[in-house]
């Protein structure tokens, strides 16, 4: 599926932020953090950041009113002065915005959306309303980075989303970290901690797949199978598909039937290969390639469909941009991940 590529970012461009799963940036104990994420986006990117109306009601309001995340969302789409949209922060159940959302506003006013984990949900939205969109970075977390932001995550920001060049190829981080510190004000002045990064591994494959980007959060994308946004099967066929799990470090036996549920789907024997992000805490790294050796290469006999793993994309910090419906190539002889043209205008 082509999808529509929205307009690059310039210097100056207005922003808009929203709460669409999780209302923690209006929380008087997190709103400081919000404000670090801001001052990011204003001094590092020259950005002007303006919040939509309900987008610092606090945890309590925005859980309370999913119509309301759809409306701000809506209308941050409709307004032509904004230029893009930032997710502050995922959450656990953005799905119950679905009822509320037209697909014709986005479809009709293409831009940068951004966010991860949660964010899946409206992803796979405008997925479904043809739009490209952008697995990356959130205000909450990325942006606001203790200290400064990772130079790699800053990288492929600029990258994807202020050039139309090709994104190219994508080296793994030198270094890693999921170290969690409370999002207190005392911490924001502590650094976490950084482990040296392995890079990329090559589970099984040779040769160069390529196919256009598809995915998310797995743990998200349960809960929107079966829904009027999970795409078709003909949208699956040589896509390469990308999973990471999150903070919430789910054990490998339900990594093992989400897989063989993709499995049982058809779906992957109908994509051209596999990305996996670095776990959590690097936690349950050999025995999730085990249950992915388990249900592809044991179960499937799919020996020949290529995987990567351990890729610097979602909850892992620093992070990658991953653009949906780009093309993209796996190197399976030399371990190597490219994106193979722009992922805006």
């Amino acid at each position: 599926m082509n999808l529509i590529k929205p307009p690059k970012l310039n210097r100056g461009d207005k922003v808009a932020t929203v709460s669409l799963s999780w209302g923690g940036a209006g929380d008087s104990g997190i709103i400081w953090r919000y404000n670090v994420g801001k001052k990011r986006l204003q001094e590092e990117f020259g950005l002007n950041v303006v919040e939509m109306e309900h987008t610092l009601k606090g945890s309590e309001y925005v859980y309370n009113h999913p119509e309301k995340r759809a409306e701000d969302l809506m209308r941050a789409f409709e307004d032509k002065s904004i230029k893009t949209v930032f997710s502050c922060i995922g959450g656990y159940e953005s799905v119950r915005m679905l009822p509320y959302i037209d697909l014709d506003v986005l479809r009709k006013n293409p831009k940068i959306f951004m966010g991860y984990s949660d964010t899946t949900i409206t992803h796979m939205i405008c997925y479904k309303a043809g739009l490209s969109s952008f697995y990356g970075p959130s205000i909450l977390a990325e942006f606001a980075e203790n200290i400064e932001m990772f130079d790699y995550t800053k990288h492929w920001i600029k990258k994807a989303l202020f050039t139309n060049e090709c994104i190219g190829k994508i080296d793994p981080s030198p270094v890693w970290t999921s170290e969690y510190l409370p999002w207190e004000e005392k911490n924001k002045d502590t650094r976490r901690k950084v482990q040296n990064n392995t890079g990329y591994e090559v589970l099984q494959g040779q040769g160069v797949a390529r196919g256009r980007l598809l995915g998310g959060c797995i743990e998200v994308l349960e809960m929107i199978k079966g829904t009027k946004i999970w795409p078709s099967d003909d949208e699956w066929k040589n896509a390469i598909l990308f999973f990471e799990t999150s903070e919430d470090k789910p054990i490998p036996q339900y990594v093992e039937y989400w897989l063989r549920n993709y499995g049982s789907q058809g779906i992957l024997h109908k994509v051209s290969g596999m990305i996996f992000g670095k776990p959590y805490d690097n936690l349950y790294y050999e025995e999730y390639k085990k249950v992915i050796y388990k249900v592809v290469r044991d179960e499937l006999k799919l020996f020949d469909l290529p995987v990567l793993y351990n890729m610097n994309f979602g909850h892992t910090a620093p992070m990658t941009v991953l653009p949906y419906g780009a093309m993209a190539e796996i190197d399976c002889d030399n371990a190597a991940f490219s994106i193979t043209e722009s992922g805006v205008v």
